[in-house]
């Protein structure tokens, strides 16, 4: 892959060392995530050493399209809501606060595209669904509300695509499709189809009035590295970094000059550990490609002992600082390559948790947690309720 390898070899040194990072790596491994955003443990993995590879100044620097737009502060929202009478009350919250975006699933975590598009190359591969029966009509209304619209597409998980082509997905020695425990299925990022196939969404997702296309799961499935010997795909020589990283450079050379920002949401770990070779995810491979980095950093991701912290989840604010700590040193020597810091957090109750390692989440949880990034200099941020649920009376400035 194209990327940019030799401006990062003394940064490689600093982060895969002794010490802190040894740490970190064995705080990961006992990690769980929460079922709320659909994750399992982050395995992290180590890195290859890099080699030598084309010059930073060889490459083209990205460049913000929009670079006037002012912080964004938005809400998830599922294809259902917004095409369905959830929207109404979504709409409100929005008009009568602070917030000014709504990140909406253009294809969902199953893999459907969440509307009914006419377009060949898309329906070659992809599925629609009738879950936003009108988008012309939906881009409109965000623009009548003065709300930024960010196309969330899930990339590589995508069930549908692997039922669908089942040589483009990973498959057991029985010739049957691999899926994870919850019975979905990956998609294999090392297939041009895929990449082409999602970027095809994306730009009509653009043409559509889109400002910026979010990817999610853009990575490898959780523990790849123990299974993929078993299984049956295609592959290049490239890295499972190299690879996700390449993607991600892909896409933002297709859409940067369509006038829309790209943006990826990361494991909120990944700022914290090494490379996590296993999935291919690499905090600062990505965020040099896109405009906007979003880490989940969502209290209840954390076990015990992160950020010094006994039940990180009862610890709104210094959960959320810790992980911007670390972000911000993940970053440090991007330099004109620094994405804006946009992050997910918390807007629901983690009870899965049990007793004692959970709170209720509502207006001062999640002020806090806002406070938290003002503190650290970030005042861009997604709230995440898988239902659409949002706390109400929440200052969100």
């Amino acid at each position: 892959m194209d990327i940019i390898i030799t401006a990062f070899m003394l940064m490689y040194n600093l982060l895969t060392g002794a010490g802190e990072d040894s740490e970190s790596a064995r705080k990961i491994a006992i990690a769980y995530l929460n079922a709320a955003a659909g994750e399992t443990v982050i395995q992290p993995g180590i890195p290859d050493m890099p080699e030598p590879g084309q010059m930073p100044e060889e490459t083209p620097v990205k460049k913000d399209p929009q670079p006037d737009t002012p912080p964004i502060k938005g809400i998830y929202v599922t294809a259902h809501s917004a095409g369905g009478s959830r929207m109404e009350s979504l709409l409100k919250l929005v008009d009568e606060t602070d917030l000014n975006s709504m990140v909406i699933d253009i294809k969902d975590d199953n893999g459907y595209i969440t509307y009914p598009t006419t377009t060949p190359e898309l329906l070659e591969l992809g599925t629609p669904k009738k879950f936003i029966g009108d988008i012309n009509e939906l881009m409109t209304t965000l623009k009548k509300h003065d709300i930024y619209p960010i196309a969330r597409i899930v990339v590589f998980k995508d069930t549908v695509l692997s039922v669908k082509k089942p040589e483009l997905s990973f498959l057991q020695a029985d010739g049957t499709i691999w899926k994870n425990g919850r019975g979905e299925s990956f998609v294999n990022p090392y297939r041009q189809e895929v990449w082409d196939y999602n970027i095809a969404l994306a730009k009509e997702a653009a043409k559509l009035g889109f400002k910026e296309i979010q990817f999610d799961y853009v990575r490898f499935p959780e523990g790849f590295e123990n299974r993929a010997d078993s299984l049956t795909f295609n592959k290049t020589d490239d890295s499972r970094v190299d690879t996700v990283a390449g993607f991600v450079k892909y896409a933002r050379e297709q859409l940067e000059p369509l006038g829309v920002r790209v943006s990826v949401d990361i494991f909120g770990y990944a700022a914290s550990v090494p490379a996590a070779e296993g999935i291919g995810q690499d905090f600062v491979k990505i965020s040099n490609d896109v405009h906007v980095i979003s880490p989940m950093i969502y209290p209840s991701h954390y076990s015990t002992g992160w950020f010094d912290q006994k039940a990180p989840d009862r610890s709104p604010y210094e959960t959320i600082a810790g992980a911007m700590e670390d972000t911000h040193k993940k970053l440090a020597d991007t330099g004109e390559l620094k994405p804006i810091i946009r992050p997910w957090i918390q807007d629901f109750t983690a009870s899965w948790l049990g007793k004692g390692n959970y709170i209720k989440y509502g207006k001062a949880e999640v002020e806090a947690q806002i406070k938290a990034l003002h503190d650290q200099g970030v005042h861009e941020y997604l709230l995440w309720n898988a239902g659409n649920k949002y706390s109400p009376g929440v200052d969100y400035r």
